[in-house]
């Protein structure tokens, strides 16, 4: 939450400096939604909390959940970088399969903007089940379960720890 915080204090500063008539009124926003930030951060937390330790890893198509991870105390690993566009290769993608199985992973989890192909592979070869899509780099349509970014979060984490809590 640190980085949206930092960028909400970007937003209401640039805001009142282009309408300083509205200064007061981009502060007040501002502040509200900060709050609204501290609630879910706190949401996070508990959630993520709840969860037994061996079940706070989480396997994705590539790695874009860093800042998630760091914050928040799972591990996200992923048989691509965090490009898109460079495909994985056999050796990674076996070795996360061997991690998988190792660590007795039980779910996957597709991205909104990832072919699904390579995690529904992974998934059939290591008896772990889709846990569900997660929205990384594009939120859906404004009336989707990711419309903002708050609605993105609270929709990750209920298919995250849905899938990790069983």
């Amino acid at each position: 939450m640190t980085n949206v915080a930092l960028y909400v204090g970007n937003i209401e500063r640039g805001l009142a400096a282009a309408d300083p008539e509205g200064a007061e009124v981009y502060k007040a926003n501002a502040a509200a939604y900060l709050a609204e930030l501290d609630t879910l951060d706190a949401e996070i937390r508990a959630a993520v909390a709840a969860l037994p330790e061996n079940r706070r890893t989480v396997v994705t198509s590539h790695d874009a959940f860093g800042y998630f991870a760091a914050a928040y105390g799972l591990t996200f690993v992923a048989p691509q970088g965090v490009s898109t566009e460079a495909e994985a290769s056999a050796q990674d993608v076996a070795a996360l399969i061997t991690q998988i199985r190792e660590a007795g992973i039980s779910a996957v989890f597709v991205e909104n903007i990832a072919d699904r192909r390579l995690l529904d592979q992974i998934a059939a070869e290591t008896g772990a089940k889709i846990g569900g899509t997660l929205y990384s780099d594009a939120l859906s349509a404004a009336d989707g379960p990711a419309g903002t970014y708050l609605t993105m979060m609270r929709y990750n984490l209920g298919q995250l720890t849905g899938a990790l809590a069983q």
